[in-house]
């Protein structure tokens, strides 16, 4: 049985509408038609609007040589000065920016003034150290207010940075330094993960015996562990910042100047550097701020997403701070030390909307109610999710044990490749499905297609694509131009592939399926692997699920599971069996699996995303040979492919 025919369907509150930034359906219609008509006219408005420049633009959007767009052509802006100098006249200078909590329990909370004195002071340094415009950065920092610190201070000379997550290993952090040709590494001593040091310093050491393009190297202190310090290379941040002033001010840089670099895991194990620049980049975070979440002067906002990625840029640093928003930051794991730490958080800092991953929704729901259940999430009024679909078992608890049943839910979907949110509803106009991103935002032009590239009718399967340019939009990969065509552009000439499979509903909703290799034959049947995993998550007894194509001589694929349980006793033999009829009874009998396998594990990225390719790989051929520099822990994969020689 289809998801979109049976799914519920939740209004928002009058009270909610009442006081949203977009106020009903008709709000909606009249913004999305204004972006459809006149997408140039209704940008250039929301940047004038919205966002301090140096000079005005000659031409909103030069397309002239597509794929390489440019937006704002001619006009001179900074996001550092956006996101911190402009809030400075009024009240919001002593308005906190960032409230931060370590792991083991320390807290500091940072006004905008405090903030701009930082990034001001750090700028500075970096600037006695010889830094300027066009040179870059690499940032492996843990999730500490410096590392939004170093990357603001970055933005506001135009040093182009790369944040580079604290949990990669040395190998992944050389291939992204090599990549780069980066001048800077921006680090720490250590950070707290689960009660354990991560030795940050240490393990960019061993990367930096490779990488004779790093000529400084700015340690910060927040472990206070011992370390090796190499004479005319490294230098701690504090003896640096004791030699500095406060005033340093935001460079006038072209709106298409590079802002920043991140690595993405490619099959081919060569990372791809996505290169976002600066004036388009921001208004879309902008606006996605106030459009999905739809921020109120007075709010709290946590983003527990890490800063070395996609969602930690847009959501915790260069969005909240634009539009002026109070941003959490949390350093630690959300079991540490018991698995309500998330909840204390929340409780404690009065949080208003929380923005968070569907991995980390149902590893929290495989732990019982009872640790939500312990809290006062009252304070709660909006609820996100990101990084891969959401099934609609997981949104209904979310939305019934932390939101009380009261708080919208803004699934989102949208791409390191696309910048910042792409499809989700706008909480006080879109009714909310669940395990739909619901509505392309204005200025979007999404649509879905067969292999043709011809539009297909309502609830057919088909490729996601974006048919215009948005201003988020990735400009190319560092370094490989040829790849990015290639790569985005070609399946469908000017038009940009997401890679991902969806359809869309008769009322016009999208449901994002997962990657197009995500979907398998059986027997002339095409089966999305996100169906079969969301049919199974809603057996009682499952926490997560992972589902892949296995060759079959017969049928061409058969469907391969991998499951794990919520606690309890089990008898997995009748488990698998009674898993096999429950996904018939579901879906059909044409999906019923193959094979079942239990794990205690998924083998996940550092972002939480199940690596599907990997379980791919081991089905396919027992064994695993492409890029694992996102594998949070190699030992899961490694047990998975054991007991595949085993059988």
């Amino acid at each position: 049985m289809k998801e979109t025919v049976t799914a519920a369907l939740y209004a928002p509150s009058a009270d909610f509408v009442r006081r949203a930034h977009v106020k009903g359906l008709d709000e909606w219609r009249v913004l999305f038609e204004r972006a459809q008509n006149d997408p140039e006219g209704f940008w250039g408005e929301l940047a004038d609007k919205e966002l301090y420049w140096f000079e005005k633009w000659s031409k909103v959007l030069d397309w002239s040589n597509p794929p390489f767009a440019k937006w704002f052509a001619g006009a001179k802006t900074n996001i550092s000065y956006n996101c911190l100098d402009r809030h400075l006249d009024g009240p919001r200078k002593n308005k906190a920016a960032i409230i931060w909590e370590g792991e083991p329990g320390d807290q500091r909370i940072l006004t905008y003034q405090d903030l701009h004195r930082f990034v001001c002071r750090f700028a500075n340094v970096l600037k006695s150290r010889g830094f300027k415009a066009g040179d870059r950065a690499v940032i492996y920092m843990p999730m500490i207010p410096e590392a939004a610190i170093a990357m603001l201070a970055c933005a506001r000379l135009g040093i182009v940075h790369s944040v580079v997550f604290a949990g990669f290993s040395s190998e992944a952090l050389k291939a992204r330094i090599q990549d780069l040709e980066a001048g800077l590494v921006i680090t720490a001593d250590g950070g707290w993960r689960r009660g354990k040091e991560v030795k940050l310093k240490l393990t960019a050491d061993e990367a930096l015996a490779e990488c004779p393009t790093v000529r400084d190297v700015i340690v910060y202190r927040r472990t206070g562990s011992e370390i090796p310090m190499m004479d005319g290379r490294d230098y701690w941040w504090h003896e640096l910042d004791d030699t500095v002033g406060d005033h340093c001010p935001a460079e006038a840089l072209d709106s298409e100047h590079p802002l920043y670099v991140l690595y993405t895991s490619g099959t081919t194990g060569k990372p791809k550097g996505i290169l976002h620049t600066t004036g388009g980049y921001l208004l879309q975070c902008t606006m996605t701020m106030k459009w999905v979440f739809d921020i109120r002067e007075e709010d709290a906002y946590w983003c527990s997403a890490d800063i070395g990625w996609v969602t930690g840029h847009s959501y915790i640093v260069y969005g909240p701070l634009s539009i002026g928003a109070t941003s959490v930051m949390y350093e630690g794991a959300p079991d540490t030390p018991r698995f309500d730490r998330w909840w204390r958080i929340i409780e404690k800092y009065r949080i208003n909307v929380f923005y968070t991953s569907p991995t980390a929704i149902r590893a929290l729901i495989r732990q019982g109610d009872h640790w939500p259940n312990e809290h006062d999430l009252s304070s709660l009024r909006l609820l996100g999710s990101v990084g891969e679909p959401i099934n609609p078992a997981a949104w209904e608890w979310y939305h019934r044990v932390i939101g009380k049943g009261r708080c919208p839910i803004v699934d989102t979907w949208w791409q390191t490749e696309t910048g910042s949110i792409m499809i989700a509803p706008m909480p006080g106009a879109v009714p909310l499905k669940p395990g739909s991103g619901t509505l392309p935002l204005p200025g979007i032009a999404a649509d879905i297609v067969d292999m043709r590239g011809q539009p297909v009718a309502a609830d057919r399967e088909g490729f996601l694509v974006i048919r215009q340019p948005w201003p988020s939009m990735l400009r190319t990969i560092w370094g490989d131009p040829g790849r990015f065509k290639e790569q985005y552009w070609t399946r469908y000439p000017g038009v940009y592939f997401t890679g991902d499979a969806a359809r869309r509903d008769a009322d016009g909703y999208f449901w994002i399926l997962g990657r197009v290799d995500d979907v398998m034959n059986v027997s002339g049947h095409r089966l999305s692997t996100m169906e079969i995993e969301s049919a199974l998550v809603r057996h009682p007894k499952v926490a997560e699920a992972a589902v892949v194509g296995k060759p079959h001589e017969i049928t061409g694929q058969a469907v391969c599971c991998f499951v794990t349980l919520k606690k309890g006793d089990h008898d997995i033999d009748s488990l698998a069996q009674e898993l096999r009829q429950w996904v018939a009874h579901e879906i059909g009998g044409f999906a019923r699996p193959e094979e079942i396998r239990f794990t205690d594990t998924l083998p996940k990225t550092r972002s939480g995303k199940i690596m599907r390719r990997l379980l791919r790989e081991i089905v396919t051929s027992h064994s695993v040979t492409g890029d694992v520099t996102t594998l949070e822990d190699l030992g899961v994969i490694t047990k998975l492919a054991a007991q595949q020689e085993e059988e």
